[in-house]
């Protein structure tokens, strides 16, 4: 009986692992808003140094998802290098600058919030039907004794709350905003990956990029 209870429980897992760990909380785009070509997006994810590895992960999901596209997409990491987050700089300076490097549309990708939460779980337990074990004894004794005496837990989770705007630095006009937020992705690579997945989805959806 173990060896499906453990079957089950990977089954469990597997489903949950293939979920997206990322939904839009809001979203707004400019009503006068087009599709329009970009030669150049310029991908800047705003992190803190603490969490340098998700601004990495982050601009380089992002970009590949505008490769995928179509467009031309550059991190800032690769194009600035890693302290661009230290960099305090007049507007239209800095514009003239992403211009003069070819730009005409910017990601601007800040981590609004990471917070952490811990939950209970009071142990081992598994449902079936009563049919299902009820009927034979040592099978009810077994699941009802995982449930009564097995040891409580806490897991830890971790959520993220991220923004994406998106500019055409042709009139630096903001053209779409959206914020995320994403359950306990597990990794950088995993939140980046479903971050910019919902996000590039959004943005279809509501015709600012094809």
């Amino acid at each position: 009986m173990k060896k499906y209870i453990y079957a089950y429980f990977i089954l469990c897992i597997l489903s949950i692992s293939a979920c997206n760990t990322t939904e839009i909380t809001s979203s707004w785009k400019a009503q006068d808003v087009t599709l329009k070509h970009y030669d150049k997006i310029l991908v800047v994810a705003l992190t803190g140094n603490k969490d340098r590895d998700i601004r990495v992960s982050v601009e380089t999901a992002m970009a590949k998802a505008l490769k995928a596209q179509g467009f031309n997409a550059v991190t800032a990491f690769q194009q600035y290098g890693p302290r661009i987050e230290d960099r305090k700089v007049d507007e239209e300076k800095a514009v003239a600058r992403l211009r003069e490097d070819g730009f005409d549309g910017a990601f601007v990708i800040p981590l609004l919030d990471k917070s952490k939460e811990k939950h209970y779980s009071p142990g081992y337990y598994y449902y079936s039907p009563f049919w299902g074990y009820y009927n034979n004894f040592w099978w009810s004794y077994n699941m009802m004794y995982s449930r009564v005496y097995d040891p409580y837990y806490y897991t830890t989770t971790t959520n993220y709350v991220l923004e994406a705007n998106f500019y055409d630095l042709s009139d630096k006009k903001l053209l779409y905003s959206a914020q995320t937020k994403s359950f306990d992705p597990g990794s950088a690579s995993r939140l980046a990956s479903d971050f910019s997945k919902v996000v590039i989805q959004d943005m279809m959806k509501g015709k600012i990029i094809n």
